[in-house]
């Protein structure tokens, strides 16, 4: 699990996309059981509700399923799942923004995958 909670997003979201990050990661691999809630809610110090919430909400989008008596466990096809999710978010979320404001500045398309390359470059070599 990884480090502390912030304020600026819901907890139970907060708590939702570590788990989602860790089976992106291979940190969770497929059928392997998740931490348990009450390691949790110790581990980042939160109301058991929270944690189930989120937990619930993994459950209803097929990225864990629950074995009754043992526990939580990552579904076999969750990575998958997650990776289509998140790319679609990434389209949405900035690909879509940054086109239009591309358009709206006169950006052509060669202008822009300069820029994506020259950010590229810059990124590989540590540079922000």
């Amino acid at each position: 699990m990884m480090g502390t909670l912030n304020n600026e997003t819901p907890l139970f979201l907060q708590i939702k996309q570590r788990i989602e990050d860790m089976v992106i990661s291979g940190a969770l691999k497929p059928l392997e059981q998740i931490p348990s809630s009450t390691q949790m809610v110790k581990f980042y110090q939160v109301n058991h509700l929270t944690v189930l919430k989120g937990i619930t909400l993994l459950v209803e989008e097929g990225i864990i399923f629950k074995k009754r008596g043992v526990g939580m466990f990552v579904h076999a096809a969750a990575r998958e799942l997650l990776l289509k999710k998140r790319r679609e978010q990434l389209v949405d979320q900035y690909v879509v923004p940054l086109l239009e404001e591309a358009g709206k500045l006169g950006i052509t398309r060669e202008e822009l995958d300069a820029m994506m390359n020259t950010a590229a470059e810059k990124e590989s070599r540590g540079e922000k």
